[in-house]
């Protein structure tokens, strides 16, 4: 039992580590996703200032910073985006670690109740052989019979017996 006892210690130990690391995964992946949106609004945003801004024209050098910049804000969102899917892979795998360790851990406590359950029922099947030999003993032991007193069958007999009214 007590090797069981270390086993579900053990399989507990390795599910608490899995949902720290699923903890930390999801925290990861909601940082990714935050940054992104923090991206994506930024280009929202200079897209709508420097679009009002080209469409009454503007000098040509100013136009190319404009798309070159653009191309690298497209670029990062682009990585970005590629981090999200990557922080949400990591997550999901870490929560499917997590599931498989909680299993264990599950698993390991329905066999430590079992096995629980199997001794006491053989605690108490040896107490209960032990009380019947017990019984057996005391009633090869006692005199006429096994019953106290000399009394058999209900049945008053020898010089122990006096009726009173």
């Amino acid at each position: 039992m007590q090797t069981l006892m270390l086993l579900l210690k053990h399989a507990e130990t390795d599910r608490d580590s899995a949902l720290a690391a699923c903890d930390l995964a999801t925290r990861a992946e909601r940082a990714s996703q935050a940054q992104l949106k923090q991206l994506e609004g930024y280009r929202r945003d200079y897209e709508a200032r420097w679009g009002t801004h080209f469409s009454q024209g503007g000098e040509i050098a100013l136009v190319r910073c404009y798309h070159d910049f653009m191309g690298r804000l497209n670029q990062a969102v682009d990585q970005q985006q590629q981090a999200v899917q990557l922080a949400l892979g990591k997550k999901d795998a870490a929560q499917q670690t997590l599931q498989e360790r909680e299993l264990r851990v599950a698993s390991v406590g329905k066999l430590v109740e079992r096995r629980t359950r199997e001794m006491r029922v053989s605690f108490e099947r040896r107490d209960q052989k032990q009380f019947d030999e017990m019984s057996a003993r005391v009633v090869r032991m006692t005199p006429l019979g096994g019953l106290p007193g000399g009394l058999r069958g209900g049945h008053a007999s020898g010089p122990d017996f006096v009726a009173t009214r």
